[in-house]
C-alpha cells in the first residue's frame, strides 16, 4: 500500500524517462539551485520595455478610468466592494489573458531556445549524472529527448558537453 505514495529513496536511475517521479523529483532539483527563479528575474528585468507590456498597461488605465468615471463617489463608500467589484469586470473583460498572452511571446518565446533549455539540460545533466555516475541512460541522447521534454527543436550551433 505504501507504494502508490511515492518511494523517495528510489534514484532517478531507476525510473524510466517520462516518468512523473522523475519529472518531479528534476523539478525540485530546478526549484532548488534556484533556475526558476533566474529565469523569472531575467523576464521581469526586459518586460517594460515590450510593446504588449505597454500596450496592455495602457487599455487597463484606460479600462480602470472609464469604469471609475461611471462611480458616484461618497465619503462612506466600501473601497474593498470597489475595488472587487472592478477586479472582477477587468478579469472578465478578457484582456489580461490576451495581453499576458502577447508579453510571453514578446519576452519568453525569444528566451526559450537560447537562454532556458540550455540552462535546463545542463542543469538535468548534473542532476542525472550525479545520481547515476555509470550511464544507465545512455550516452547517444541528451537527457532532455529521453525525458521527452523537447518541445521546439534544439539551437543550432555547437551543444556544450
Amino acid at each position: 500500500m505504501a507504494e502508490g505514495s511515492g518511494n523517495v529513496n528510489v534514484s532517478p536511475g531507476d525510473l524510466p524517462p517520462g516518468d512523473p517521479q522523475l519529472i518531479g523529483m528534476i523539478v525540485e532539483h530546478l526549484k532548488n539551485h534556484g533556475l526558476f527563479d533566474e529565469f523569472r528575474r531575467d523576464c521581469l528585468a526586459d518586460v517594460d520595455t515590450k510593446p504588449a507590456y505597454q500596450n496592455l498597461r495602457q487599455k487597463v488605465d484606460n479600462y480602470v478610468t472609464s469604469h471609475l468615471s461611471t462611480q458616484d463617489w461618497n465619503p462612506s463608500i466600501n473601497k474593498n466592494q470597489m475595488r472587487n467589484g472592478l477586479r472582477q469586470s477587468v478579469v472578465q473583460s478578457g484582456m489580461l489573458e490576451s495581453g499576458v498572452d502577447r508579453i510571453i511571446t514578446q519576452v519568453v518565446d525569444p528566451k526559450m531556445n537560447h537562454t532556458f533549455r540550455p540552462h535546463i539540460e545542463t542543469a538535468i545533466h548534473d542532476f542525472l549524472s550525479g545520481e547515476k555516475r555509470d550511464g544507465a541512460f545512455g550516452s547517444n541522447c541528451a537527457p532532455s529527448e529521453q525525458l521527452d521534454l523537447q518541445e521546439a527543436p534544439p539551437a543550432p550551433g555547437p551543444k556544450t558537453p
